[in-house]
Order: C-alpha cells, then structure tokens, then sequence
C-alpha cells in the first residue's frame, strides 16, 4: 500500500486556505480599499480564489465589501475595507504608577481609551485591577473581542513578568489580566512594543532595520527586523539599559553593575544633583529638564551629562547592530534637545570612523505617548490575524 505523501494529507489543504487567508487580511491591514483584483495580483491568485477569500473574511467579520470606482465597461468590482463592527483587540501598557487600555479595530488605532494610576502595587492588586478594566472594555465593545495585548514595563521572559526593579510589584503573572474571558493574551516588554509601534507606522516606517531605545525609569528598546524585534532566546532581549556601558561602581536593581541607564535616568540626575531618589524617576527628570532649560547650571550640566551618556551608548549599539535608523522614544527627544551639542558630539566620538560621514538618523519618536499601547494593539491583532488565529475564530 502506498503511503499518503505530505501535500495528500487531510487537512494540508485546508491549512493551506487558512494561510492564503491570512496573507490577504495582511494586505487589507497594510492598505485599507484593495480592489479584489487587486488583492488576487499580489498574492498571484485565480479570480475564484480570490472571491473565496474575500467571503471568507466577511462570514468572519473583518471585512465588509464596497463597490469600487468603475473607469470602463468591465464587470464592477469591489473594495475590502475594514468592517466598522468588525472584531477588535484590547491593549493594555502597564507602567510602573499608572496604566492605559483600549480597544483597537484592524487598523491598530486605539478608541475607548482609559487610564488611571495603580490604586495600590502588589502584584494582586495590579493584576485584579487591570482585569476589571478589560472586562469593561470588553463588555461595552460594539464588535467581538478577540485577543488581549498587554505591554509591561519590565523583563518579560515566557509570557510573565520576570523582574520588575524598584516597581514594587514582582513577580506579576500579566497573563492572569483578562484569564476569565477565554482570550490569548500576548505579553511583550513595553519598550519592545514601542519599537514595534515605530517600525510599522512611526519614525522608523518602511525600515528593514531599526534601532528603537526609550528612556523612562531605565532605557528600553528593541533591534527590529522587518518589523518584528528579536527577542531573544527567552523573550528577553532589548533590555540595553542593562549593558555595562556606565560606572562599575554603581549596582543596579537588576543585580547587575555599571548598568547604562544609571548614567542617564531619574537615579542618576537625582545622584549628580546630590538631591534624594526619586519615587516617579521619569517625572523627576521632566523637572530637572525644565530647570535645565530654565538655565539652572547645576541642572545644565547634571543634562548634559545625561545626554552623552544616551549617545554613548547608541553609537555603540549602532556600531554594533548597524540599524538604517535610530528612534528616541520616552524622555529621550527631551534629553536630546535640552543639551544638543552634547548629544552630537558623544554621538559623533561613539561612532566607528567608517560611519561618520553618513551615520544612521536619530529621529524622535513618532507616537510620543501611546506607543507601547499601539505595540500591544499590533501583537494582539497580529495573532488574531494569523493563520491560526482565524482558524481558531472560525470554530
């Protein structure tokens, strides 16, 4: 008896259908309004499966079908655009005193925003309190929840919160947020999903190869290709604000010494200052970044100091990943501007030689303030647009 080759086993088709499917939700993602035909050319599709595509994506709900501008005498065709009760995501960003969460439809734009500081921060409380916020979102959505998206301001390794220095909250299971609704949650580091946020529609759009840093309580970032960041061997990776590129004598909460951000945060400011930690280091360098432009000298210099620092460290992580683009986000565009000079400089000295002449743009940030939540809007949509993903929606 002969045996059954992989491409004749059941359901190889089927998986196959589902792939296509997803690669045409990808298009639609990307470029709202494609005309079927469209849609057929690049994904080199027959006119029959693209019309079977296209219905199954409406039975699932993303889509709806608007009769497309007619130039000629062919048959009219028609246009998939997003559907406007179509599923939708919730993103969540839990920061170290506050939090944000949304509803995002496919097009990853955050709607129904809310937002609040941590009433207390024991990991239970943080997490009970988040998971009544998705439940409301959830319950006043107009169309069907499909996936949760939560970016977190710390290490995250397997989908949990591994280590959250000087929060007050670790360890936080973030996948509990949302667990009695039956949904996946993706998790993602927040500056990771910032990083994700940039490459797909921010600063760095349209780039192979970007190099996102933030800089909050520590510096954060992600190396991204092709829109995805590496993540490491445990989901670890971009934690650059732990590289010991500051002063070995200075311990990190990490564990680590001489770790980079504690030459550039709130700590470090507060240290060169000789004024006491701060509780909230991001909104203790928003005040020392207006006395620094106000002119205060001591502030000046603590600025300085703290903007070549940052550029220290991106040379050398440009000289060490090559990015076609560097994206400041956080209070990094502040830093920067409040000391320039410093910044090129630093930059400039940090850079092997054979990149001076044209070295990789530092450009701010485009999403300022929503970038993580947007990031988490983009795992979560991500999912539930894959292949899987909408195989499992169809039952």
């Amino acid at each position: 008896m002969t045996a059954l080759s992989a491409d004749s086993r059941p359901g190889r088709a089927e998986t196959d259908r589902w792939r296509a499917t997803a690669e045409a939700l990808r298009e639609v993602r990307d470029e709202p309004g494609l005309t079927r035909v469209e849609l057929a050319r690049r994904l080199r599709l027959a006119s029959g499966s693209a019309t079977e595509i296209a219905g199954r994506l409406r039975d699932l709900g993303w889509v709806v079908e608007e009769r497309a501008p007619c130039g000629g005498r062919g048959r009219p065709t028609t246009r998939l655009v997003p559907a406007p009760d179509g599923p939708v995501v919730v993103a969540v960003d839990v920061q170290v005193v506050d939090w944000e969460a949304a509803l995002c439809g496919l097009d990853g734009v955050p709607v129904a925003v809310r937002s609040g500081r941590h009433a207390r921060r024991s990991a239970d409380a943080v997490v009970a309190e988040l998971d009544a916020v998705v439940g409301e979102l959830v319950a006043g959505s107009g169309g069907p929840v499909v996936a949760i998206g939560v970016a977190v301001a710390a290490t995250v390794v397997d989908e949990h919160l591994a280590q959250a220095g000087g929060q007050g909250w670790s360890p936080l299971d973030v996948r509990r947020i949302g667990s009695g609704l039956d949904l996946p949650v993706l998790v993602g580091n927040d500056a990771n999903l910032a990083g994700v946020a940039e490459v797909r529609s921010g600063a760095a759009a349209g780039a192979r190869t970007a190099l996102f840093l933030t800089l909050e309580g520590g510096i954060g970032g992600a190396l991204l290709l092709d829109g995805r960041p590496l993540a490491g061997a445990r989901g670890a990776g971009g934690e650059f604000g732990h590289l010991p590129f500051g002063d070995p004598s200075i311990q990190c909460d990490c564990g680590a010494w001489g770790c980079w951000h504690n030459g550039v945060n709130g700590w470090a400011l507060a240290r060169m200052l000789d004024e006491p930690p701060p509780e909230d280091p991001r909104h203790y360098s928003e005040q020392v970044l207006a006395r620094a432009v106000a002119g205060e000298p001591a502030a000046v210099a603590a600025v300085a100091s703290a903007s070549a620092a940052l550029a220290r460290g991106t040379a050398g992580l440009v000289n060490a990943h090559d990015p076609e683009v560097v994206v400041l986000g956080g209070l990094g565009p502040s830093v920067r501007a409040a000391a320039p000079r410093a910044f090129a400089d630093a930059y400039g000295a940090g850079l092997m030689a054979f990149r001076r002449a044209d070295p990789p743009p530092v450009r701010d940030a485009g999403y300022a303030t929503d970038g993580a939540l947007r990031g988490a809007a983009a795992i979560a949509l991500d999912h539930a647009t894959s292949a899987v993903g909408l195989a499992a929606r169809a039952g």
